[in-house]
């Protein structure tokens, strides 16, 4: 799908973006791959591992999804945008509201505004577990962006299609919990908020490859959820560092005990695909046929991270952080989706 065609990558610098860059450079040949984003240092990072000389379909394109000016400039010609560029971290988007406000929903409605203009095929956009039922304000402001993207479909009247991505803590990336007990355990004591506290758990790897199945597949309109397991933040530091001392230290504001990825007011539009969900638009912007496979969920149910039916305990979480290529929980960038 992606041979000869133009993607563009908002936040593409990110740990999402650098893994979407290595995961389509090793698998496709696309004629261009613009890496959208803010940050002129972390191009030029960037540029020292994965350089258009050695890969000449690259673009580094500086900007920032609040101009959209430089948005149509950028969308120019291009087939398929990933939309991950955002402001992520709770206590930051607490204290600075609307600089978060300005990025995740008003640079997001400029990427819709754009891509419909510019004649781009495809949007995804990437959601989190924390839009379901927000405590904070950046899960408020993922829920705006799931509902801008989602309604952009009855703009573009099919010329562009949009649909999003939302999914849960994402192992390994910038700011996640594993970096910050990695460090602390050179002190030999680890902080965590509660000991009930459990998150969904998916690599980049497996983030990378839902992404871009999700982008074959999509109709417009969908929220895509996929089936990830849970893990218990305790088990998770007693993996990483099983002799070092628990400090408990309360729950942060904006924090959840746990996250919900479809709740039970959205159970009722979602259906199950096998390996993931589609939690279908209120407004449907397809035609009857579409998802007629997916069965649809029981009435009253939501897909928690306390109720997960996948888990990994502290052995699983230590074979995953040690060695995850050999474990059973590790799913390739090649993974079938549909299966």
């Amino acid at each position: 799908m992606l041979e000869g065609k133009s993607i563009l990558i908002t936040g593409g610098t990110g740990s999402f973006g650098k893994k979407f860059v290595e995961t389509v450079l090793s698998r496709f040949t696309p004629k261009r791959l613009i890496i959208l984003s803010r940050d002129e240092l972390k191009q030029f990072e960037m540029q020292q591992t994965f350089s258009p000389q050695k890969y000449p379909c690259l673009r580094y394109f500086i900007g920032d999804v609040r101009d959209k000016e430089r948005l149509y400039r950028a969308f120019y010609g291009v087939d398929y945008v990933i939309h991950a560029a955002a402001l992520k971290q709770v206590p930051a988007a607490e204290y600075n509201p609307f600089e978060a406000v300005q990025t995740n929903i008003i640079g997001t409605q400029n990427v819709i505004d754009a891509a419909i203009d510019c004649g781009v095929q495809r949007v995804i956009a990437l959601s989190t577990d924390k839009a379901v039922s927000p405590v904070n304000l950046y899960g408020a402001t993922k829920l705006c962006l799931e509902k801008l993207v989602v309604a952009g479909n009855s703009y573009a009247g099919g010329r562009t299609r949009f649909s999003v991505v939302r999914y849960g803590n994402v192992v390994g990336s910038r700011g996640s919990v594993i970096p910050l007990f990695l460090k602390q355990k050179e002190t030999g004591v680890l902080t965590v908020t509660d000991e009930r506290m459990t998150r969904f758990w998916i690599t980049l790897e497996q983030g990378v490859s839902f992404v871009l199945h999700c982008l074959k597949i999509m109709h417009g309109g969908e929220v895509f959820v996929p089936k990830i397991p849970s893990m218990r933040i305790i088990d998770l530091a007693r993996a990483i560092c099983p002799e070092c001392e628990i400090k408990y230290i309360g729950i942060r504001p904006g924090e959840k005990i746990h996250e919900v990825l479809i709740s039970r007011d959205e159970a009722r539009n979602a259906l199950d695909l096998g390996r993931f969900y589609v939690i279908k638009p209120a407004f449907s912007y397809w035609t009857s046929g579409n998802w007629v496979t997916g069965q649809p969920v029981p009435e009253e149910w939501e897909y928690a991270s306390n109720n997960n039916e996948q888990w990994l305990g502290v052995e699983d979480l230590r074979r995953l952080l040690q060695n995850k290529e050999s474990s059973e929980f590790h799913f390739e960038t090649t993974i079938n989706w549909n299966k």
